[in-house]
Protein backbone atom coordinates (compact mmCIF):
# COMPACT_ATOMS: atom_id res chain seq x y z
CA UNK A 1 0.00 0.00 0.00
CA UNK A 2 2.79 2.42 0.97
CA UNK A 3 6.27 2.26 -0.52
CA UNK A 4 9.17 4.57 -1.23
CA UNK A 5 10.61 7.58 0.57
CA UNK A 6 8.37 9.18 3.20
CA UNK A 7 10.01 12.24 4.78
CA UNK A 8 9.36 12.73 8.47
CA UNK A 9 9.33 16.49 8.15
CA UNK A 10 10.36 19.17 10.62
CA UNK A 11 7.93 21.76 11.91
CA UNK A 12 8.81 25.36 11.10
CA UNK A 13 8.37 28.21 13.57
CA UNK A 14 8.49 31.99 13.37
CA UNK A 15 10.69 34.04 15.68
CA UNK A 16 7.76 34.47 18.09
CA UNK A 17 7.26 30.70 18.28
CA UNK A 18 4.12 30.53 16.13
CA UNK A 19 3.84 28.11 13.23
CA UNK A 20 5.49 29.37 10.06
CA UNK A 21 2.93 28.31 7.47
CA UNK A 22 4.73 29.81 4.48
CA UNK A 23 8.06 28.16 5.29
CA UNK A 24 6.44 24.78 5.84
CA UNK A 25 4.62 25.07 2.53
CA UNK A 26 7.92 25.86 0.80
CA UNK A 27 9.90 23.11 2.51
CA UNK A 28 7.20 20.46 2.10
CA UNK A 29 6.84 21.32 -1.58
CA UNK A 30 10.60 20.80 -2.09
CA UNK A 31 10.14 17.21 -0.96
CA UNK A 32 7.41 16.44 -3.46
CA UNK A 33 9.33 18.23 -6.22
CA UNK A 34 12.15 15.75 -5.54
CA UNK A 35 9.67 12.89 -6.12
CA UNK A 36 9.22 11.54 -2.60
CA UNK A 37 6.37 9.05 -2.31
CA UNK A 38 4.53 10.39 0.72
CA UNK A 39 5.02 12.45 3.87
CA UNK A 40 4.70 12.06 7.62
CA UNK A 41 3.94 15.13 9.71
CA UNK A 42 4.18 15.84 13.44
CA UNK A 43 6.53 12.99 14.27
CA UNK A 44 9.49 12.98 16.63
CA UNK A 45 11.45 15.12 14.19
CA UNK A 46 8.38 17.34 13.89
CA UNK A 47 8.48 18.07 17.65
CA UNK A 48 5.14 16.36 18.20
CA UNK A 49 4.94 16.79 21.94
CA UNK A 50 5.43 20.56 21.74
CA UNK A 51 2.49 21.01 19.35
CA UNK A 52 -1.10 21.78 20.26
CA UNK A 53 -3.82 19.58 18.71
CA UNK A 54 -5.05 22.36 16.43
CA UNK A 55 -1.50 23.10 15.27
CA UNK A 56 -1.07 19.48 14.19
CA UNK A 57 -4.16 19.79 12.03
CA UNK A 58 -2.82 22.99 10.48
CA UNK A 59 0.45 21.26 9.61
CA UNK A 60 -1.41 18.32 8.10
CA UNK A 61 -3.44 20.66 5.89
CA UNK A 62 -0.30 22.44 4.68
CA UNK A 63 1.25 19.11 3.69
CA UNK A 64 -1.91 17.99 1.93
CA UNK A 65 -2.01 21.24 -0.04
CA UNK A 66 1.35 20.50 -1.72
CA UNK A 67 1.29 16.69 -1.74
CA UNK A 68 0.30 16.23 -5.40
CA UNK A 69 -2.15 13.53 -4.37
CA UNK A 70 0.47 11.46 -2.58
CA UNK A 71 -0.30 10.12 0.92
CA UNK A 72 0.22 12.27 4.00
CA UNK A 73 0.28 10.49 7.35
CA UNK A 74 -0.39 12.10 10.71
CA UNK A 75 1.69 10.90 13.65
CA UNK A 76 -0.36 9.87 16.66
CA UNK A 77 1.83 10.16 19.74
CA UNK A 78 -0.35 10.37 22.84
CA UNK A 79 0.17 9.04 26.34
CA UNK A 80 -3.55 8.35 26.74
CA UNK A 81 -5.44 6.12 24.33
CA UNK A 82 -8.52 8.32 24.53
CA UNK A 83 -6.45 11.29 23.31
CA UNK A 84 -4.93 9.13 20.60
CA UNK A 85 -8.40 8.19 19.39
CA UNK A 86 -9.54 11.81 19.41
CA UNK A 87 -6.43 12.88 17.51
CA UNK A 88 -7.04 10.20 14.89
CA UNK A 89 -10.66 11.26 14.42
CA UNK A 90 -9.65 14.91 14.00
CA UNK A 91 -6.85 14.09 11.56
CA UNK A 92 -9.10 11.84 9.49
CA UNK A 93 -11.67 14.64 9.19
CA UNK A 94 -8.88 17.00 8.09
CA UNK A 95 -7.82 14.65 5.28
CA UNK A 96 -5.09 12.42 6.69
CA UNK A 97 -4.47 9.42 4.45
CA UNK A 98 -3.30 7.34 7.37
CA UNK A 99 -1.50 7.41 10.69
CA UNK A 100 1.89 6.58 12.08
CA UNK A 101 1.07 5.34 15.57
CA UNK A 102 3.41 5.14 18.54
CA UNK A 103 2.77 3.18 21.72
CA UNK A 104 1.40 5.33 24.54
CA UNK A 105 4.72 6.95 25.45
CA UNK A 106 6.29 7.73 27.87
CA UNK A 107 4.48 4.86 29.64
CA UNK A 108 6.25 1.60 28.85
CA UNK A 109 3.17 -0.46 28.07
CA UNK A 110 2.89 -4.22 28.30
CA UNK A 111 2.36 -6.12 25.02
CA UNK A 112 -1.42 -6.41 25.41
CA UNK A 113 -1.65 -2.70 26.29
CA UNK A 114 0.46 -1.72 23.28
CA UNK A 115 -1.67 -3.81 20.91
CA UNK A 116 -4.88 -2.40 22.37
CA UNK A 117 -3.63 1.17 21.99
CA UNK A 118 -2.66 0.74 18.33
CA UNK A 119 -5.90 -1.04 17.47
CA UNK A 120 -8.03 1.57 19.23
CA UNK A 121 -6.42 4.45 17.34
CA UNK A 122 -6.79 2.66 14.00
CA UNK A 123 -10.46 1.88 14.58
CA UNK A 124 -11.25 5.40 15.78
CA UNK A 125 -9.62 7.07 12.78
CA UNK A 126 -10.72 4.49 10.21
CA UNK A 127 -7.50 4.98 8.28
CA UNK A 128 -4.57 2.64 7.61
CA UNK A 129 -1.81 2.60 10.19
CA UNK A 130 1.97 2.39 10.16
CA UNK A 131 3.25 1.19 13.53
CA UNK A 132 6.27 3.15 14.69
CA UNK A 133 8.47 0.60 16.42
CA UNK A 134 11.37 2.32 18.16
CA UNK A 135 12.31 0.45 21.34
CA UNK A 136 15.65 2.26 21.49
CA UNK A 137 13.93 5.63 21.81
CA UNK A 138 10.68 4.76 23.56
CA UNK A 139 11.34 1.60 25.53
CA UNK A 140 8.59 -0.53 23.94
CA UNK A 141 9.38 -3.17 21.34
CA UNK A 142 6.52 -4.26 19.11
CA UNK A 143 7.81 -7.79 18.68
CA UNK A 144 7.10 -10.40 16.03
CA UNK A 145 4.49 -12.14 18.25
CA UNK A 146 2.78 -8.78 18.79
CA UNK A 147 2.68 -8.16 15.05
CA UNK A 148 1.08 -11.59 14.68
CA UNK A 149 -1.84 -10.19 16.65
CA UNK A 150 -1.85 -6.89 14.77
CA UNK A 151 -1.80 -8.79 11.46
CA UNK A 152 -5.40 -9.76 12.19
CA UNK A 153 -6.43 -6.11 11.76
CA UNK A 154 -6.76 -4.96 8.17
CA UNK A 155 -6.09 -1.34 9.11
CA UNK A 156 -2.58 -2.13 10.37
CA UNK A 157 -0.71 -2.17 7.08
CA UNK A 158 2.88 -1.06 7.72
CA UNK A 159 5.69 -0.73 10.21
CA UNK A 160 8.45 1.79 10.70
CA UNK A 161 11.26 -0.52 11.73
CA UNK A 162 13.56 1.39 14.08
CA UNK A 163 14.86 -1.34 16.36
CA UNK A 164 18.44 -0.57 15.25
CA UNK A 165 18.78 -4.29 14.47
CA UNK A 166 19.24 -5.02 10.78
CA UNK A 167 18.22 -8.63 11.41
CA UNK A 168 14.65 -7.58 12.19
CA UNK A 169 13.83 -6.78 8.56
CA UNK A 170 14.53 -10.36 7.49
CA UNK A 171 12.70 -11.73 10.54
CA UNK A 172 9.61 -9.74 9.59
CA UNK A 173 9.59 -11.03 6.02
CA UNK A 174 10.20 -14.57 7.19
CA UNK A 175 7.27 -14.32 9.59
CA UNK A 176 4.77 -12.41 7.47
CA UNK A 177 5.82 -12.43 3.83
CA UNK A 178 4.35 -9.30 2.27
CA UNK A 179 1.58 -8.80 4.85
CA UNK A 180 3.14 -5.52 6.07
CA UNK A 181 4.84 -2.70 4.20
CA UNK A 182 8.21 -2.50 5.95
CA UNK A 183 9.89 0.90 6.21
CA UNK A 184 13.35 1.44 7.57
CA UNK A 185 13.27 4.21 10.17
CA UNK A 186 16.96 4.59 11.00
CA UNK A 187 18.73 6.83 8.50
CA UNK A 188 22.16 5.27 8.87
CA UNK A 189 20.78 1.75 8.38
CA UNK A 190 18.66 2.68 5.37
CA UNK A 191 20.60 1.17 2.48
CA UNK A 192 21.29 -2.00 4.45
CA UNK A 193 17.55 -2.34 5.13
CA UNK A 194 16.60 -1.66 1.53
CA UNK A 195 19.04 -4.32 0.36
CA UNK A 196 17.30 -6.75 2.75
CA UNK A 197 14.00 -5.97 1.04
CA UNK A 198 12.48 -3.07 2.99
CA UNK A 199 9.69 -1.44 1.01
CA UNK A 200 10.40 2.13 2.03
CA UNK A 201 12.36 4.64 4.05
CA UNK A 202 10.90 6.98 6.66
CA UNK A 203 13.72 9.45 6.34
CA UNK A 204 15.02 12.39 8.38
CA UNK A 205 17.95 13.97 6.51
CA UNK A 206 15.76 13.91 3.42
CA UNK A 207 14.33 17.24 4.55
CA UNK A 208 17.69 18.83 3.73
CA UNK A 209 18.80 16.43 0.97
CA UNK A 210 15.71 15.12 -0.80
CA UNK A 211 17.25 14.34 -4.19
CA UNK A 212 20.08 12.27 -2.73
CA UNK A 213 17.66 10.32 -0.51
CA UNK A 214 15.32 9.56 -3.40
CA UNK A 215 18.28 8.56 -5.58
CA UNK A 216 19.54 6.03 -3.04
CA UNK A 217 16.09 4.48 -2.76
CA UNK A 218 15.49 4.27 -6.49
CA UNK A 219 18.97 2.92 -7.25
CA UNK A 220 18.65 0.27 -4.55
CA UNK A 221 15.26 -0.84 -5.83
CA UNK A 222 16.68 -1.05 -9.35
CA UNK A 223 19.52 -3.25 -8.11
CA UNK A 224 22.09 -0.57 -8.90
CA UNK A 225 23.83 -1.11 -5.59
CA UNK A 226 27.26 0.24 -6.43
CA UNK A 227 25.80 3.59 -7.46
CA UNK A 228 23.55 3.66 -4.39
CA UNK A 229 26.47 2.77 -2.14
CA UNK A 230 28.62 5.60 -3.50
CA UNK A 231 25.99 8.19 -2.58
CA UNK A 232 25.29 6.49 0.74
CA UNK A 233 28.93 6.57 1.76
CA UNK A 234 29.04 10.29 1.04
CA UNK A 235 25.75 10.71 2.93
CA UNK A 236 26.69 8.64 5.97
CA UNK A 237 28.19 11.41 8.19
CA UNK A 238 25.00 13.40 7.64
CA UNK A 239 22.76 10.39 8.27
CA UNK A 240 24.48 9.87 11.61
CA UNK A 241 22.97 13.21 12.71
CA UNK A 242 19.59 11.46 12.81
CA UNK A 243 20.71 9.02 15.51
CA UNK A 244 21.03 11.40 18.44
CA UNK A 245 19.12 13.02 21.28
CA UNK A 246 19.71 16.22 19.30
CA UNK A 247 18.36 14.92 16.00
CA UNK A 248 15.84 17.79 15.68
CA UNK A 249 18.39 20.56 16.16
CA UNK A 250 21.01 18.82 14.02
CA UNK A 251 18.70 18.13 11.11
CA UNK A 252 17.24 21.63 11.25
CA UNK A 253 20.79 23.01 11.09
CA UNK A 254 21.32 20.91 7.95
CA UNK A 255 18.21 22.58 6.52
CA UNK A 256 19.78 25.98 7.20
CA UNK A 257 22.78 25.23 4.97
CA UNK A 258 21.17 22.97 2.37
CA UNK A 259 17.81 24.61 1.66
CA UNK A 260 18.11 28.06 3.26
CA UNK A 261 15.65 27.44 6.07
CA UNK A 262 16.03 28.11 9.80
CA UNK A 263 16.76 26.02 12.88
CA UNK A 264 14.20 27.44 15.30
CA UNK A 265 12.90 24.89 17.79
CA UNK A 266 10.41 24.94 20.63
CA UNK A 267 11.57 24.82 24.22
CA UNK A 268 12.69 22.85 26.09
CA UNK A 269 14.85 22.30 23.00
CA UNK A 270 17.31 25.05 22.19
CA UNK A 271 19.26 25.56 18.94
CA UNK A 272 22.75 24.12 18.89
CA UNK A 273 25.51 26.40 20.16
CA UNK A 274 29.21 26.45 20.87
CA UNK A 275 31.40 23.46 20.04
CA UNK A 276 28.42 21.25 19.24
CA UNK A 277 27.13 23.67 16.62
CA UNK A 278 30.62 24.10 15.16
CA UNK A 279 31.12 20.33 14.91
CA UNK A 280 27.79 19.71 13.17
CA UNK A 281 28.31 22.71 10.89
CA UNK A 282 31.65 21.25 9.76
CA UNK A 283 29.98 17.92 8.92
CA UNK A 284 27.34 19.68 6.85
CA UNK A 285 29.73 22.04 5.07
CA UNK A 286 32.12 19.20 4.24
CA UNK A 287 29.27 17.21 2.72
CA UNK A 288 28.05 20.17 0.69
CA UNK A 289 31.55 20.83 -0.62
CA UNK A 290 31.74 17.23 -1.85
CA UNK A 291 28.16 16.75 -2.98
CA UNK A 292 28.06 13.98 -5.60
CA UNK A 293 26.59 14.24 -9.05
CA UNK A 294 23.53 12.01 -9.18
CA UNK A 295 23.10 9.38 -11.90
CA UNK A 296 20.12 9.28 -14.19
CA UNK A 297 17.25 7.41 -12.59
Amino acid sequence: MWKGVFPAVTTKFKEDGALDHAEMERCFALQFEADVDGMIVCGSLGENMTLDPDEKIEILRIAKSVSRGKPVLMTICESATRRGKAAAVAAAKAGADGFMVLPGVPYKSAPAETINHIRAVAVAGERPVMVYNNPVGYGVDVTIPMFEELAKDDLVVAMKESTDDIRRVTEVFNAFGNRFDVFTGVDNLALESLMMGADGWVAGLVVAFPKETVAIYKLAKAGRYEEARAIYRWFRPLLDLDVSTFLVQQIKLAEVFAIGSNDRVREPRLPLSGEHRARVTKIIETALANRPALPAL
